[in-house]
């Protein structure tokens, strides 16, 4: 064997182990949740496969008890033959409702394991760090839910019945026929053999295959959803023809590696069939020679009822290896299912909670049961065995903090910057200085490289992301509306919130003229994103649902740059209401929104190069001055 046949062959081997784990972790899945039906699924299908198997010898009585002595000897007593047609009508009746049964309740366990595997898979996506997302694209996230799901769905409620009753099916048969003749079982036995090579062979060939096609209608599917969000750009710049070509690539890649996956498949049932035909025709003519000459004590019910048994006990392999098909593409799906339910959640170290405080007549705060409106941070101090609360107030302070999305590349150097309690501090210059990078930082959506960010005078890894996120009010530049009513969206910044306090946020950010004019007003049912509204109101609708959170500090990237100038500025004054006693961080490309804050930093490649009042930045004539005024010829 040559080192390219050992290589292949390993990888083969390699691929039927690592699909045989999948396969069985998916059972395994499945038993957690059902397994006492499951149990009651395989005593069915025993059940079936003793009728099946009573069925096919019955022949032997009819030709041997009754055919051949009227034959031989002129005996017409058929007297037993009623009875015994009696209860072989039983029996395959018998048969017949313990098929439903377990094929019905097999219906049941896979849909229900396919339950429970959506929730874990969108649970443990729920769970994940933002850098997945930005590593992923979405569409193929989505294909994980759908086809890949979808797979082991086809695998649980039919492959996985349809083999264990063909495995039990032909135990059964195996055991009879030597009981029957051992003699024309050999036959049997060598061509089942051939025909599990034969399967072995053509799995592992198609095998690698349907990996690759798994990965392939991912890519197919990642392509058209991003097709669709960008419709109205396609549409503007006349790129249809050059998106149909690049559909038609990522579209064949699919039907090609569809192709070789079903190429080795789909030969692989009728030339089992053919096998299992062979092995027919060789007991019938071995057992016809043994019945005609008397030999090995065979009867002709002996062959007929063998002839029967035979297809029995090939047609289950047959059975087996169509269903293989689907196992193999299962496999592929599992895989990539597991790969993501497998991924490594946000780690959350934090100890340090948010919580509803009330304040005594000597200023001490102290942990409340009920909501107060005033929030501290509860803090335990193992040493010590103590617990503080410190009043949250918004302060950020940023100490020489470096930061990269991979170890190899550092995009911040050496940021250091503080936000008192209620300072408006606003970011500004050109793309990717690190503006947005710098917010992700305070959210905890990426941890830092080096360096300490602290929050009311606490290291921010110390606090509990989900109370560190809470705190924080956002609103972006991509606005994301989700489905149901507009009511529903104010609230989603504060699940607990009441209607009046979502209609006072809502006039706090002058949503509320737009929102009464709608239909159903607050009741108006968005879908798609808010499609039904215009991008400013979109954008009011974010501010609204920021305000309704209540937070001590706020994020605002870009938060007006989808607004027109005129809706800016009925915005403006919204946005002054809701930053009023608020640490905000602002990221703006429209210098004239970040005048008057209390600090401007200018930001280039990753570092701090200038920053101070507009009044004192303009003074210096460097670079805010030069975004400022455009007078990029000026000196700083």
């Amino acid at each position: 064997m040559s080192m390219n046949e050992k290589k292949n062959e390993q990888q083969s081997q390699a691929r039927s182990a690592r699909a045989t784990k999948l396969i069985s972790r998916v059972i395994r899945y499945m038993l957690h949740y059902y397994k006492i039906p499951f149990f009651i699924v395989i005593v069915c299908i025993l059940l079936t496969a003793i009728a099946t198997v009573v069925g096919a010898t019955f022949p032997q009585t009819l030709v041997d008890d009754y055919i051949t002595p009227m034959l031989q000897n002129g005996t017409d007593d058929f007297s037993g033959l009623a009875s015994d047609l009696f209860r072989l009508a039983c029996i395959m009746a018998g048969g017949v409702i313990t098929a439903f049964a377990y094929n019905r309740i097999m219906v049941n366990v896979s849909q229900g394991t396919m339950l429970h595997l959506r929730d874990d898979l969108f649970r443990r996506m729920e769970s994940l760090p933002i850098k997945y997302f930005d590593t992923h694209a979405h569409g193929d996230i989505m294909s994980v839910y759908t086809n890949d799901v979808d797979t082991l769905r086809q695998m649980l409620s039919q492959s996985v019945p349809q083999i264990i009753n063909s495995v039990i099916t032909m135990a059964a048969t195996l055991v009879t026929m030597i009981v029957l003749n051992p003699a024309l079982t050999v036959i049997s036995i060598l061509t089942a053999a051939v025909m599990l090579f034969v399967t072995s062979k053509f799995s592992q060939l198609s095998g690698k295959y349907y990996v690759r096609q798994q990965i392939d209608l991912g890519a197919v599917d990642g392509f058209i959803e991003e097709m669709l969000d960008g419709q109205k750009v396609v549409k503007v710049f006349c790129h249809e023809q050059a998106a149909m070509e690049d559909f038609h690539k990522v579209n064949e890649r699919l039907r090609n590696s569809a192709n070789k996956a079903n190429r080795y498949a789909n030969l692989l049932m009728p030339v089992n069939a053919n096998i299992g035909w062979i092995s027919y025709a060789l007991v019938a003519i071995v057992g016809a020679i043994l019945g005609i000459n008397g030999l090995a004590g065979v009867t002709i019910g002996t062959v007929v009822t063998f002839v029967g048994l035979n297809k029995s006990f090939t047609n289950p392999i047959t059975q087996v290896s169509q269903q293989l098909n689907f196992v193999v593409n299962a496999a592929a799906g599992a895989q990539r299912v597991f790969d993501l339910m497998d991924q490594e959640p946000e780690m959350d170290e934090g100890y340090v909670e948010l919580v509803n405080a009330k304040e005594d007549e000597n200023g001490q705060l102290t942990e409340s049961d009920v909501r107060t409106n005033l929030w501290a941070w509860k803090h335990p101090h193992k040493a010590e065995g103590t617990v503080t609360y410190t009043r949250q107030e918004g302060g950020v302070v940023f100490d020489d903090v470096d930061f990269g999305y991979t170890d190899e590349k550092i995009v911040l150097h050496n940021i250091s910057l503080y936000a008192k309690p209620g300072q408006k501090i606003a970011f500004v210059g050109a793309t990717g200085a690190g503006k947005t990078t710098i917010t992700n930082l305070i959210n905890r959506f990426y941890d830092i490289a080096d360096g300490k960010i602290r929050y009311d005078g606490i290291n921010i890894n110390k606090i509990k992301k989900p109370d560190l996120r809470r705190s924080l009010g956002m609103v972006l530049q991509d606005t994301h509306l989700f489905t149901g009513t507009v009511m529903d969206n104010i609230r989603y910044g504060k699940l607990d919130a009441t209607d009046e306090e979502c209609i006072r946020a809502a006039r706090l950010a002058n949503a509320d003229g737009f929102i009464r004019r709608l239909p159903d007003g607050y009741d108006t049912m968005l879908t798609g994103d808010g499609s039904n509204l215009s991008q400013g109101q979109r954008q009011l609708l974010a501010i609204a649902r920021a305000a309704v959170a209540d937070p001590p500090a706020l994020i605002l990237d870009e938060a007006t740059s989808s607004i027109d100038t005129r809706t800016e500025k009925l915005v403006q004054a919204g946005m002054d209401a809701l930053m009023k006693g608020r640490t905000t961080f602002v990221i703006a490309h429209r210098l004239s929104t970040v005048k008057n804050s209390d600090c401007i930093m200018v930001m280039e490649q990753g570092r701090i190069i200038e920053r101070g009042t507009h009044d004192e930045l303009i003074e210096k004539k460097g670079k805010y001055y030069q975004l400022y005024t455009g007078n990029f010829a000026a000196q700083g």
